[in-house]
């Protein structure tokens, strides 16, 4: 009788700390609902192992996801080889098909909060290799340092050097690119970095050759004001949740559990940076049917020993919303895709407005049933659809 009950409690706690409200939009819940369950279970037991000194949270759940990675192997369609852009490993796919034209160039950063995945990921080695196939394009994903062995400027520099380098005349030249067609793209810390290396390129004068086209699939663009709307409902969104992208925010920039504390409580920004949330400030940048019933409040102002120690979430390099309007009227083309279950919903939301405010291009996608991740998933309609017109659109554009 006491085993049974024990049983019983074990299967109930289990469940409670499990379980995850699903909105009705999502495509087959019961898929979602394991994979969020599998990255649930693999944060507690990363928790545990941190928790007893064995080993950092982050490279725990980065070797969780060393399983996840796959040779660079060549298929019939697509030639897939492994080489460094200025010493920052790259992984190259060409289509095998004969081309009489130079072919358009997609620089890809991979997602992953600065602190997982690689471009030899299951996911992303898929999304290259098909993409290089969809747009007779030669793809070229990009590694970078990760925390928390690595933090910024680290990643933001690695991106950088790599797509300097692959912007040279004779390397575009060496893998039969057409300077005149070539685009960067990433997907959530990706995302992040696509926007923030596109901002530094069209201010570097040393780089001749200019991106045509940005895209960027639910992005992380903000770090100063952590309490959005959709960071309010995201406490329990699938795949990434507040918390969770509150502790990738923070090891983007150090290990100190201090900085993540202030963030969770809205309270990391300085008196003398408050200027900076005017660039930040959904009351006045998201459209009304996302603010709801919520109360736009200014985040209380923060310790100034923090922004002095990491300055990076006041810096545009890690938080490209940050930036003035005339850069971002200088911005290229740019596709933003956005996901209504989505913590960082809101941050491409508001950079859309930003965008449009100054009279750039940008091309908006909001996903209703779409949630974080939903761009990479196996095996889903959602998945298939937002890929097809990713490369609807790059045919188009790039």
């Amino acid at each position: 009788m006491g085993r049974s009950i024990f049983l019983l409690i074990s299967v109930v706690l289990v469940a409670y700390y499990v379980y995850i409200p699903l909105p009705d939009a999502i495509e087959k819940p019961w898929w979602v609902f394991r994979e969020a369950t599998l990255i649930k279970i693999g944060t507690y037991l990363a928790s545990f192992g941190e928790l007893l000194g064995i080993n950092h949270f982050m490279d725990t759940m980065q070797l969780f996801m060393k399983f996840q990675e796959v040779p660079p192997m060549s298929d019939e369609n697509v030639t897939v080889m492994e080489t460094a852009f200025d010493s920052v490993p790259v992984r190259i796919y060409i289509p095998k098909r004969k081309s009489m034209a130079l072919r358009r160039g997609l620089f890809y950063i991979h997602g992953g909060g600065w602190c997982l995945g690689s471009a030899a990921y299951i996911t992303y080695d898929t999304l290259s290799r098909r993409t290089a196939h969809k747009l007779d394009a030669v793809v070229v994903s990009t590694d970078y340092g990760l925390a928390p062995k690595h933090h910024f400027p680290r990643q933001f520099e690695d991106v950088y050097r790599s797509l300097r380098w692959f912007l040279q005349e004779d390397i575009l030249e060496k893998y039969g690119v057409d300077p005149r067609r070539v685009g960067v793209s990433g997907d959530s810390a990706g995302g992040n970095l696509a926007a923030a290396v596109t901002q530094q390129l069209i201010q570097d004068p040393d780089v001749k050759i200019k991106l045509k086209v940005q895209v960027l699939i639910y992005p992380a663009l903000q770090a100063l004001d952590l309490n959005s709307p959709s960071y309010q409902e995201g406490l329990h969104f699938p795949i990434l949740t507040r918390s969770l992208m509150v502790r990738f925010w923070r090891e983007y920039f150090t290990t100190d559990q201090g900085l993540e504390k202030a963030m969770l409580l809205n309270q990391h920004v300085p008196m003398e940076f408050s200027h900076l949330l005017q660039f930040v400030n959904w009351s006045s940048l998201l459209p009304a049917r996302y603010k709801k019933n919520h109360v736009y409040k200014n985040p209380t102002p923060g310790s100034s020993e923090l922004a002095q120690k990491y300055p990076g979430f006041i810096d545009v390099k890690a938080c490209p919303l940050l930036a003035s309007d005339n850069i971002l009227h200088h911005l290229p083309l740019t596709y933003i895709i956005t996901c209504q279950y989505d913590v960082l919903r809101d941050d491409g939301l508001m950079y859309v407005k930003r965008l449009q405010n100054v009279g750039a291009h940008v091309t908006h996608h909001h996903i209703e049933d779409g949630f974080h991740g939903a761009f990479t998933s196996p095996g889903l309609k959602i998945t298939n659809r937002l890929q097809s017109q990713y490369w609807s659109w790059l045919i188009k554009n790039l």
